[in-house]
């Protein structure tokens, strides 16, 4: 089973930059795709074979997170069923035969890290919602985590220590998930490989392959040695973000 993560920075936008051919030529089981800034009435893309999920966020043209699936779910849902995380839209959680997929998409600090709090609070809540979930079946779980975890994640680090995305708190939290017994796929299979995932529009970044990983699969311990081929496909343009993948064999 194919899982590719993708922040499309704006679904219809991304629809325009060749969306279509990349999800085609991926040729993936599911799709989990963050920050669509969409809502039902505002787009047509039904590629045949998929069923669509679509969680918007309540402020138009903000957030979201859509996903494509071929393979029929048993259950979604959508949110942490917490009122003060569910109105943007974040979460989708897909439960399949042999694990839940959830999707997520994480708040932004903010560049004056004035949600920084709040993301602090998002985090324990993700955390505590993920471990729920895994008392039942394994737990994967994808999206745009706004962080870079360690300093090989990310171009310049001495440069942007504290800044929203490297600051202490953040990397503390996604070291905490860690330690609650999740697994970054791409770095556990690639210790030492330098690759990102996300670059700014300004200063020729993506050029000059000024970057950072933010989008990751995580996934259970358990269920780890069910992942191959965790890839970032840093080719592949239509957006600040490029795609992210594993292939998933719990047969």
């Amino acid at each position: 089973m194919k899982l590719v993560s993708w922040n499309v920075a704006g679904f219809r936008a991304c629809l325009k930059k060749g969306f279509d051919e990349v999800f085609k030529e991926m040729d993936a089981d599911v799709f989990a795709l963050q920050e669509s800034k969409v809502l039902p009435d505002q787009f047509e893309y039904n590629p045949d074979g998929y069923e669509m999920i679509l969680n918007p966020a309540e402020r138009k043209g903000y957030s979201g997170t859509l996903v494509y699936t071929r393979v029929k779910p048993l259950n979604v849902t959508f949110g942490l069923g917490i009122d003060e995380h569910d109105h943007e839209g974040r979460v989708i959680t897909l439960e399949y035969n042999d694990f839940y997929l959830v999707v997520q998409y994480v708040p932004n600090a903010k560049r004056d890290l004035s949600r920084l709090d709040y993301r602090m609070v998002w985090e324990d809540d993700l955390r505590n919602y993920l471990k729920e979930l895994e008392k039942t079946k394994p737990v994967v779980m994808c999206g745009d985590l706004n962080v870079a975890h360690e300093e090989i994640d990310i171009r310049n680090p001495k440069a942007n220590i504290g800044n929203a995305g490297f600051t202490y708190e953040e990397r503390g939290k996604f070291t905490e998930l860690l330690n609650a017994g999740f697994i970054d796929t791409y770095r556990y299979y690639n210790p030492d490989k330098v690759q990102y995932s996300w670059w700014s529009y300004m200063g020729h970044a993506r050029e000059n392959n000024v970057g950072w990983r933010l989008d990751y699969f995580v996934v259970s311990k358990d269920i780890i040695d069910k992942v191959k081929n965790p890839t970032i496909h840093d080719e592949v343009m239509g957006s600040d973000h490029c795609p992210v993948s594993i292939e998933l064999d719990l047969n």
